[in-house]
């Protein structure tokens, strides 16, 4: 299947495979050149430069991560089961893909510091809380002590809770318990 994709995605998947293994900052062009099984010069012709390759990569992931995660929030017709359908989502993901998030944290970094990273991973934050609170926190009861605050600020607690705790997941692998953790974003419904 590889074969069949054009240049430009051969090397967008290699891009994505070779700093999900090793990171932004040790990953050369050569590597995903390489890894690509094309010359160097294809990179720069189809991408121009690192960043903008890497640009390229982040609209790709970014373009999935949103995909399945909108999936994951049409399951269920409640608030709690679409949240208890996140939480599974995040979890799965923590097992199965966690190149993912070691992927999503690298840009991160990476976007405190660069303009053009910075407004691709804006959006994407922006675009999850928004998902969050119009497919969850819109259709139902908050308990009384966060009915103060906005669905938007909740939104975002419950992404940042999320965020925080699978990052702590993927540096602590060994410690079970983190990943439960999870499940106490629950209690806002509870």
């Amino acid at each position: 299947m590889e074969d069949k994709l054009n240049q430009p995605q051969k090397i967008l998947n290699a891009a994505y495979k070779c700093i999900s293994k090793k990171g932004y900052a040790n990953v050369s062009l050569r590597d995903i050149a390489n890894e690509a099984g094309v010359v160097l010069s294809q990179l720069n012709y189809y991408f121009g430069n690192k960043e903008g390759l890497f640009a390229e990569v982040i609209k790709m992931m970014i373009n999935k991560y949103l995909h399945e995660i909108n999936e994951a929030l049409d399951i269920g017709g409640t608030a709690r089961d679409k949240m208890s359908s996140l939480i599974k989502f995040f979890k799965e993901m923590l097992n199965n893909n966690p190149e993912l998030f070691r992927l999503l944290y690298d840009l991160t970094g990476l976007a405190i510091w660069s303009s053009s990273f910075n407004t691709l991973l804006r959006n994407l934050f922006n675009e999850l809380s928004n998902m969050i609170e119009e497919k969850i926190l819109n259709k139902s009861n908050l308990k009384d002590n966060l009915i103060n605050y906005s669905s938007k600020s909740v939104a975002r607690m419950i992404l940042g809770a999320m965020f925080g705790t699978a990052i702590q997941v993927i540096l602590d692998s060994d410690e079970g318990d983190i990943s439960d953790a999870l499940n106490a974003v629950q209690i806002i419904f509870e």
